[in-house]
């Protein structure tokens, strides 16, 4: 995620946390689609369709190189997001627990009309790793079950009855000009808290392992909420317990 365009947001919000490519099909191409799959074995935007059911996935670049993002056309979570970093997070998502049983895929995270793939490593070919993850998406939304079940939590940044002037700001900061962009990339940032001037946030998607992340957070988010809000004197991810499990046994 290039921090140059966030440096400027504060002027003019205008920067985007990082120019993404429609790498697989690209839709500023006037060239009907099934003359671009034509070209190549397997469609990176895959039309797939049968006699009862038709969907267009498209996938896009994200900043992170092992996150993919996939868009399927349908709603997804509606207006919120859900992250799922192993499969036991997944108990509650039947689209999710599914994904995971796609050899290669580490976590997965799921926006309001997309989904964003996370694989193991860099070696992995995405060429390989699609086909599986398309079949597994159009069988699903086919199967007309619910993404997720009734016991999902929720992690959104809903204003509450116990947040003060500071906090209200930087939660509508947050939704209206910081988690659209960073949900444009395949990733969001959650709300944790802010204590002695330093706002806690939690990346997510494809921002949870993206090189760039912490440029991100403290050049671009950082510097937008401290031109708004004089009170907010910094910012810090926040990891939850299996992020950090991981990350003990990636530095082993």
């Amino acid at each position: 995620m290039a921090a140059a365009r966030w440096l400027g947001a504060a002027a003019g919000l205008g920067g985007r946390f990082c120019h993404t490519i429609l790498k697989d099909h690209n839709l500023a191409t006037k060239q009907p689609f099934h003359q671009l799959a034509q070209k190549k074995s397997f469609p990176p935007s895959a039309v797939l369709h049968n006699t009862v059911r038709c969907m267009f996935i498209q996938t896009q670049d994200t900043p992170n190189p092992n996150s993919l993002k996939f868009i399927p056309g349908k709603e997804v979570l509606e207006s919120r997001t859900m992250e799922f970093s192993t499969p036991a997070a997944a108990f509650c998502s039947p689209l999710a627990r599914q994904l995971f049983r796609i050899e290669g895929v580490k976590s997965v995270f799921f926006g309001p009309d997309f989904i964003t793939i996370t694989k193991e490593s860099e070696d992995l070919d995405w060429n390989l790793l699609k086909p599986d993850i398309y079949a597994t998406i159009m069988d699903f939304f086919a199967s007309g079950l619910p993404v997720v079940t009734e016991e999902a939590p929720r992690t959104d940044t809903a204003p509450s009855e116990e947040d003060d002037e500071v906090v209200l700001m930087i939660k509508e900061l947050l939704d209206t000009r910081i988690r659209p962009t960073v949900q444009e990339d395949g990733g969001d940032v959650i709300y944790k808290g802010f204590e002695d001037g330093i706002v806690q946030l939690k990346l997510q998607g494809s921002c949870t392992s993206c090189p760039s992340s912490i440029i991100t957070l403290k050049n671009g988010i950082q510097n937008m909420l401290q031109f708004y809000i004089p009170e907010v004197e910094g910012v810090e991810q926040v990891v939850d317990d299996d992020d950090d499990v991981e990350k003990e046994a990636n530095s082993t």
